[in-house]
């Protein structure tokens, strides 16, 4: 079976193809459109679809749109109206089609032969479980998603046994943690529904001193959800602007933060007690907390804890794929790259650099001479193979330093254009992660924070957040060669097997993604060099 997976609501508008249960492409429209988080600056612009990425796809895979066997929506209009007045059968048919024609509105324009009568509606928060238990390694699991809201509701709690779902809880808006924690994102100056691992960052500054006020209003009901019941922020810490915060301000964060990882570990806690199964998947934005996926995964009673890597909205793009395939009888292979966008060939980069008429160079080994810049204390952007899927820059789409220079760490904000609170990430080998961090491995897409050995803070000042953590990625050479041999060059001529990374762009703007994005970035940013494919181009002084 071909299924093109779509999300068009919320936000992070993204597309996902499945062929015969293989995750073959997905992407997200802001990286062709340029406009982070892919949606108009408008509140709450709802089913702009993905046009771009759902042709890009399709293209990919050598389809064409009347190839595709089913078009699977993670958005189930039936039970957005489900709170409204009742309806007869012929007004949910007519909302039904309402929806699929007014929301896919390129099945007759960017899509034309798409047949609409293939239109499969996934609910939200079924379509995020699909993306975590059936793109995880685990053939069981319990299913956590959390996030701000779907149709109606902010969390799933679940069973995945043999591809199955079995829905065991759900919580039902109001009560959301992803929607308190976009309220205190917002009252510390930062934008609501987008900056939250900024709060998750400032935390590490502050005491939760705050945590027992946040107890009253912010609890599990023992019966597999919570309540968030309203906060008064301003009793907590005023209202701030960006950049102006305080001591207070970083309490806020961290109280915040804290309460959230006590009723996620509830949660958790209750989830296991009724399935008693050893491997946990979570998706959905709050997933995407790495500080409260650690938290979970040391304190929690799970084996093994396993997070989508596009956990946000844009996962669902792919869940709502995996989950109309498997319905369809596809057996589903794990996911085992997020490397599911697009890529060039070495023709094509060369074309590109030739075109733009930038000086560049061949060198024999693009991993060797990158090492040798970074060892050297230069700054690298890193543009290889296909993009990743999802917010984190992995080896990919990546700005990569020395960890060894404490000053780095500003340098890579000052270039960034972000605030210097903010913390960077290490990438490092994966036989050597484990003699440097103290945290779940492998880490292969940076979704938890792990615990700096003593003996190496010295070493790699960095690459380590105030707290004395990392979020790490773990590179094993089977799964990124080139990766894995730009970490080996670097050790071998500083002593050091991690790098800094962070993703390649600068604030305001997403993720770079094709070559002319790589030349943009490099050519208004005070980076040392550009390694696109197999070439270097060096910024001359």
């Amino acid at each position: 079976m071909r299924v093109l997976g779509v999300n068009g609501v919320f936000h992070d508008p993204a597309a996902a193809l499945v062929v015969d249960g293989e995750i073959v492409a997905a992407a997200e429209e802001e990286r062709f459109t340029r406009r982070k988080h892919g949606k108009a600056p408008v509140p709450f612009s709802t089913w702009e679809l993905p046009e771009q990425a759902a042709r890009w796809c399709l293209a990919h895979a050598g389809l064409e749109p009347e190839d595709v066997d089913a078009v699977a929506y993670s958005y189930e209009p039936r039970l957005a109206a489900a709170a409204g007045p009742d309806l007869t059968d012929g007004a949910w048919e007519g909302l039904r089609t309402l929806y699929a024609q007014r929301a896919p509105r390129f099945l007759a324009t960017a899509l034309p032969g798409l047949d609409p009568e293939r239109v499969r509606f996934v609910p939200h928060h079924v379509a995020h479980a699909a993306s975590a238990y059936l793109a995880a390694p685990a053939e069981t699991s319990s299913v956590l998603v959390l996030d701000g809201r779907g149709e109606r509701a902010s969390h799933l709690a679940g069973r995945a046994l043999d591809g199955e779902l079995k829905i065991l809880a759900i919580q039902y808006l109001p009560h959301s943690l992803g929607l308190l924690y976009e309220e205190a994102t917002e009252h510390l100056g930062f934008k609501r529904s987008s900056d939250e691992y900024k709060v998750m960052a400032l935390a590490a500054y502050g005491q939760p001193r705050f945590l027992g006020i946040l107890r009253e209003r912010v609890r599990a009901t023992g019966q597999g959800g919570f309540e968030t019941l309203p906060v008064d922020w301003n009793r907590l810490a005023p209202r701030v602007r960006a950049e102006a915060w305080d001591e207070r301000h970083a309490d806020l964060a961290a109280s915040v933060q804290t309460r959230l990882q006590e009723v996620m570990l509830d949660l958790a806690c209750w989830l296991h007690a009724v399935t008693g199964d050893c491997d946990l998947t979570m998706a959905g934005g709050v997933a995407l907390n790495c500080v409260a996926n650690s938290f979970l995964a040391e304190h929690g009673p799970f084996d093994r804890v396993w997070v989508q890597p596009a956990a946000g909205d844009a996962g669902t793009a792919l869940g709502a794929a995996l989950y109309i395939a498997r319905g369809l009888g596809d057996p589903i292979a794990p996911m085992r790259s997020v490397a599911l966008g697009r890529g060039w060939t070495d023709e094509e980069i060369g074309g590109w650099l030739r075109r733009s008429a930038v000086a560049h160079e061949r060198p024999d080994d693009i991993a060797e001479a990158a090492a040798e810049i970074l060892a050297d204390n230069g700054i690298v952007a890193w543009f290889q193979g296909r993009s990743e899927l999802g917010p984190r820059a992995l080896g990919h789409r990546s700005l990569l330093a020395n960890p060894a220079h404490a000053g780095n760490l500003s340098r890579l904000n000052d270039i960034k254009g972000r605030e210097q609170f903010r913390p960077v990430a290490p990438m490092v080998l994966l036989e050597r992660a484990a003699s440097i961090f103290e945290g779940p491995l492998p880490s292969p897409f940076m979704l938890f924070t792990h615990r700096v050995q003593p003996e190496w803070r010295g070493r790699i000042p960095a690459a380590i957040h105030v707290d004395g953590t990392a979020r790490i990625q773990t590179v094993d050479p089977l799964e990124e060669p080139l990766v894995a041999r730009l970490l080996t060059g670097f050790e071998l001529r500083t002593g050091l097997p991690v790098l800094v990374n962070t993703s390649l762009n600068t604030a305001g703007r997403p993720m770079v993604d094709d070559p002319r994005d790589a030349l943009e970035c490099f050519g208004s940013a005070p980076i040392d060099a550009l390694a696109i494919g197999p070439y270097l181009v060096r910024r001359h002084r």
